[in-house]
């Protein structure tokens, strides 16, 4: 069955177009642009005027796509900056009517769900206990499980866009507010995950930008290429030097760092930082990125 999967969310605005049965998944075309949708939601409580028309212009140039390829499925979630804003049911409602999507605005529980089951949809369902990480412009969904089954997930509100305009508003960001965001969000992971949830944890899988932004810059891969990106294991310590160096730079520096998309500069820095900070709770030393995401969670869903 050939499916039309687009990811509404708090930083990219993303499609998926595949033929997609049985578990497996034929990408066809993707595409991930940074549209910011949750520019302002933590302060204002809404979502922005211009930040919906980026959106929608982008969803234009999807339609094309899911047109040319006839996708039997249509649909589109909406995450963190749709169902935190006053507006949001409004906005999800112009994204069903404007462009025939099977739109909805999914939980917390729900998008770490559809996280897992796309994360871990092409690797060998071993018995070694897994975490999944996805962090988002608004939310960060953590996962644990093992032999394909999960046994443990939350929803954590910490993104790269809510605590960048939360902590981080110098160019280049102070240390002290680096060293306050490092603090807040720690706190938050070790607080919503057990104790005994993250010490059974042996190894990390991350997926979306953060993740495939540090792999392709721990690597040099300019440009970016998701071959070279997917599997690609990244030490703590490498995601140390690489957040320090990515913090001590003026933003106009950092759009010119090799292997990052000039768009993700204004939140690479919040965004290792939470991986980080992940990592530390979860007692980890590495991680590997992944491009198998929701959009494949959602494909593998819906299919027969």
């Amino acid at each position: 069955m050939r499916v039309a999967v687009v990811d509404v969310g708090t930083n990219s605005t993303r499609l998926l177009v595949a033929e997609v049965g049985r578990g497996a998944v034929e990408e066809l075309d993707r595409r991930s642009l940074v549209t910011r949708l949750g520019d302002g939601v933590d302060a204002t409580g809404r979502l922005a005027d211009d930040a919906q028309r980026r959106v929608l212009a982008t969803l234009e140039e999807f339609a094309e796509s899911i047109e040319r390829h006839g996708c039997q499925r249509r649909l589109a979630v909406l995450t963190s900056a749709v169902r935190d804003a006053a507006n949001g049911a409004e906005f999800a409602a112009q994204v069903r009517d404007r462009f025939g999507l099977d739109a909805r605005t999914i939980g917390g529980d729900e998008e770490a769900r559809l996280t897992y089951l796309g994360a871990t949809a092409a690797r060998d369902h071993d018995a070694t206990p897994l975490l999944v990480v996805d962090i988002g412009g608004g939310s960060t969904e953590l996962v644990t499980g093992a032999c394909g089954e999960m046994d443990f997930h939350v929803s954590v509100q910490a993104g790269v866009v809510r605590h960048s305009e939360r902590f981080l508003r110098g160019d280049p960001p102070a240390r002290e507010d680096v060293e306050a965001l490092a603090r807040e969000v720690r706190a938050l992971f070790e607080g919503a995950v057990p104790a005994e949830a993250r010490e059974r944890v042996r190894a990390a899988v991350a997926v979306a930008g953060t993740a495939t932004s540090v792999a392709a810059i721990d690597a040099g891969i300019e440009p970016y290429d998701p071959a070279r990106v997917e599997g690609r294991v990244v030490t703590s310590f490498r995601l140390a030097e690489i957040s320090d160096n990515l913090a001590a730079l003026p933003l106009g520096e950092r759009r010119a760092v090799p292997g990052l998309h000039p768009d993700r500069a204004p939140t690479i820095v919040a965004g290792t930082i939470l991986l980080a900070q992940v990592l530390e709770a979860f007692g980890l030393d590495r991680f590997e990125a992944s491009e198998r995401d929701i959009l494949w969670g959602v494909a593998i869903d819906v299919a027969p």
